[in-house]
């Protein structure tokens, strides 16, 4: 068990170094065609609108062999717990039932949501000290820029 324990340690402390720079609380600064996004995704015009206004805080961690990404807004929190790599189920804020997966690549974190024969990505990385989100779908992309806290 002990020895077990030990072998285990080289690995967290990877996580933890690979993920460091998103780790932390984020606040929503700025952000380009979300609502065109929004669209893309087949979320209703008034959901579109009002999600568009909305200035989340999103809340990563690491925890173990495990990441978590909170978000936080005035009408709907949600959250996701992952192991980067791996596929897992996820329902999205607006509903939807989707196959995800979340990989670092290069200094990008990027999550690849699959559902009904679709695909949406968000690539998301730390530009001056803060992070970037870059949200595609067909040909509309949207960027939000979060500040930490």
């Amino acid at each position: 068990m002990f020895l077990s324990f030990w072998l285990w340690v080289p690995l967290l402390s990877k996580l933890s170094i690979m993920v460091e720079p998103f780790l932390g609380t984020w606040k929503l600064e700025s952000s380009e065609n979300f609502e065109e996004y929004l669209e893309q995704l087949g979320v209703p015009g008034t959901i579109r609108h009002l999600a568009a206004l909305e200035k989340p805080r999103i809340c990563i961690s690491a925890h173990g062999d495990k990441v978590s990404l909170r978000t936080e807004t005035s009408f709907k929190n949600f959250e996701i717990s992952f192991k980067l790599g791996e596929e897992f189920d996820e329902t999205t804020a607006d509903g939807r039932k989707v196959k995800s997966i979340i990989r670092l690549d290069g200094d990008s974190l990027v999550h690849v949501q699959k559902w009904l024969g679709k695909e949406t990505t968000v690539k998301r990385q730390i530009v001056d000290g803060k992070m970037v989100a870059k949200h595609t779908m067909n040909n509309v992309v949207s960027r939000r820029v979060f500040r930490k806290e």
